[in-house]
Order: C-alpha cells, then sequence, then structure tokens
C-alpha cells in the first residue's frame, strides 16, 4: 500500500494550472492546515488539494 503524496502549495498550484499566490490565498481563506511541515513548508495532501479544486470551481 502506498502513501498519498505530499505536495506543496507551488506544486498543487502547478497541478491545478493556477498561481501560487491563488492557492496560498485559498489555503489562507479556507484555514487549510497542511499535513505535514517541512522546516517552513507545508505539505498537503489530497484531502486539501480537493478543497483547494472545489473553491477554485465555486468561484
Amino acid at each position: 500500500m502506498s502513501e498519498e503524496p505530499l505536495l506543496t502549495s507551488a506544486k498543487i498550484a502547478e497541478k491545478l494550472g493556477v498561481s501560487a499566490s491563488k492557492v496560498a490565498r485559498i489555503i489562507k481563506q479556507q484555514s487549510i492546515e497542511p499535513s505535514q511541515l517541512k522546516g517552513r513548508c507545508g505539505y498537503y495532501g489530497a484531502d486539501a488539494v480537493k478543497k483547494i479544486e472545489a473553491t477554485l470551481k465555486a468561484g
């Protein structure tokens, strides 16, 4: 069984085809917590990516 990949906000932005600042703004607005922290960099799981994607689709 493989672990779900954790992505930085920049990688999420790249995957969704939007700017990194837009993803960062959504993360802050929705109070989405990272699944893991490495230094100051947050890594987000699939559930966070789904929330961000839903927020983008909602407008």
